[in-house]
């Protein structure tokens, strides 16, 4: 792609990278601190409850911050925030104490959050209006690398080095790559420093007028695609989560933590490649019945492994990330139709929906703990059953009274 902002976009390019692969590391470190601490599935997922978490607290004040010190100070400051969590992670581990790892967590989430809000808005501002879409696609797609190589880089330092040590109450293991992460991170912090990127707060007073009339929650269509965007966040999260722990069991198929993570990485690399596949078919089918069945599929194939269980439990949900791939954008795109002024509202609705991230696992951890694992599946089988409701009826928008105009394009956050 030919851009005279080629250099500027490498970089917030290698930021969703980042993100991406750093996200993805939270479903290594599941499985390892339950086992270091000894916790319960339910204790467990407060791993994802403090991350996610972030987003709920943070995106609002995140916007805010913009306002005040422009995009690029923000990417700065969310850099080094990311690294100053990553670095937490070394006396967390010294101290073996879980409540430390889960502060140094939402550390790094708050830093990954300003991060979105940031970037998003620069990659659209790096080229012709026109292709903005095009280069927010690019930047996904390193988006999901980086998700695809995180459980693969946990798998052989996290997982491998306790069981190396065949003691996984050995906190030491994650030291080092997080530490790692951190340097990048403010190397990276370094190179955004070097630029000099347009500063877009110039332009929006008076968008911001003409959109503070109205209420966001009267549209029915985009208060039901935030709880679309909350009940896909959750269910991949919380798919994710789990597996690690589900491939393990010896009734499944009795993988090591190690080998299990490597699987994972299918999980996420599925997610990149039904990314391109499902942007070719939505040049020719319409994207809620994209939606509505990938939906339905993901739904029918965590059904077969709830009903069959062994190895074919296994394969089954690692195909499901194939086709999650296509839910959060086309979620976000659906959502955002039609508002017109509104749609910066809509989108600040949708991003604080991310939370669903934090309370789906805690749901389906609760039923692990109570009845089984493999069952517990049946929380996400709800959800994608609620998307499929969405892409056929629950996206029609009504009227409003609200002028009708194409949403902006939304990058996805993980």
């Amino acid at each position: 792609m030919r851009t005279p902002h080629a250099r500027p976009l490498a970089v917030l390019t290698s930021l969703f990278f980042m993100w991406g692969l750093i996200t993805s590391l939270n479903d290594i470190l599941v499985p390892h601190l339950k086992a270091m601490f000894s916790l319960s599935y339910v204790q467990a997922m407060l791993v994802q409850f403090c991350f996610f978490t972030a987003y709920f607290f943070v995106s609002l004040p995140a916007g805010w911050l913009m306002q005040k010190i422009g995009y690029q100070r923000g990417l700065i400051i969310g850099l080094c925030t990311v690294g100053v969590g990553c670095l937490l992670f070394y006396p967390a581990a010294s101290l073996r104490a879980y409540p430390f790892f889960l502060g140094a967590l939402f550390v790094l989430a708050a830093g990954i959050t300003l991060l979105q809000v940031a970037a998003n808005p620069y990659v659209t501002l790096l080229g012709k209006p026109e292709t903005a879409s095009s280069r927010l696609n690019l930047t996904q797609a390193f988006n999901s690398l980086g998700a695809t190589l995180g459980p693969l880089l946990g798998s052989v330092t996290i997982l491998a080095a306790a069981d190396h040590a065949a003691a996984v109450n050995d906190a030491s293991s994650v030291q080092g790559p997080y530490l790692v992460l951190a340097a990048l991170l403010f190397v990276l912090a370094g190179a955004v420093a070097l630029f000099r990127l347009p500063d877009v707060r110039s332009g929006q007073g008076a968008a911001s007028a003409a959109q503070a009339e109205g209420s966001i929650w009267s549209v029915r269509h985009l208060v039901l695609g935030a709880v679309g965007i909350f009940c896909y966040v959750g269910a991949e999260v919380s798919t994710g989560s789990f597996l690690v722990s589900l491939m393990s069991d010896p009734a499944i198929a009795g993988l090591s933590h190690a080998a299990a993570g490597k699987y994972l990485a299918l999980y996420w690399g599925a997610a990149m490649v039904g990314r391109f596949i499902g942007s070719a078919l939505m040049q020719k089918l319409r994207a809620s019945v994209v939606l509505a069945g990938a939906a339905v599929i993901n739904a029918l194939l965590i059904g077969m492994a709830i009903s069959v269980g062994g190895p074919a439990a296994m394969w089954a949900l690692l195909l499901t990330g194939l086709f999650n791939s296509i839910m959060f954008p086309t979620l976000f795109s659906l959502a955002l139709e039609g508002l017109g002024a509104l749609t910066s509202k809509g989108s600040g609705v949708l991003c604080m929906a991310i939370v669903g991230g934090a309370i789906v696992p805690l749901l389906q951890a609760g039923l692990a703990d109570h009845l089984s694992l493999l069952f517990s599946f049946v929380v996400p089988l709800l959800c994608y059953l609620f998307i499929a409701y969405y892409g056929l009826r629950g996206h029609k928008p009504q009227a409003v009274g609200l002028p009708r105009a194409k949403p902006d394009a939304i990058a996805q956050p993980a």
